[in-house]
């Protein structure tokens, strides 16, 4: 559903303002879909709006397709985990701070974990 949320003039709209509807019935062949994001970003564009046709794949899912599947929600689960975990929390902060203001050091803490985890996960799981 999408939210608009007005003042003089429109601050800023987000959500899926058209979706695109089931065979059979009358609506948009077209997703249009605005965002608007206040967290910790490296862009100071924070409003985007999408414009995206209906589309239906024509290729079945690729064994490497579903190594980067499992990658991504492995190394997501492991980012929930140490984000949460008590005992490495504060190591993984002064580690953040330490490397934040260095080149191509991550800019937020999300951006470190996630490096940290996929590092981690490649590690473990080497992709001769």
């Amino acid at each position: 559903m999408a939210k608009v949320v007005w003042s003089a003039g429109i601050d800023h709209v987000s959500g899926a303002l058209s979706k695109p509807g089931k065979k059979g019935q009358h609506s948009c062949a077209k997703m249009l879909l605005a965002t608007h994001r206040t967290a910790a970003t490296e862009s100071k564009d924070c409003n985007r709006i999408y414009l995206r046709e209906k589309v239906t794949r024509s290729t079945p899912i690729s064994d490497d397709e579903r190594l980067l599947r499992l990658r991504f929600k492995t190394v997501s689960q492991a980012v929930a985990l140490r984000a949460k975990n008590l005992s490495t929390i504060t190591a993984d902060q002064a580690a953040f701070v330490a490397q934040k203001d260095t080149p191509g050091g991550k800019k937020t803490f999300k951006a470190y974990l996630w490096a940290v985890c996929g590092d981690a996960y490649d590690a473990e799981h080497p992709r001769g």
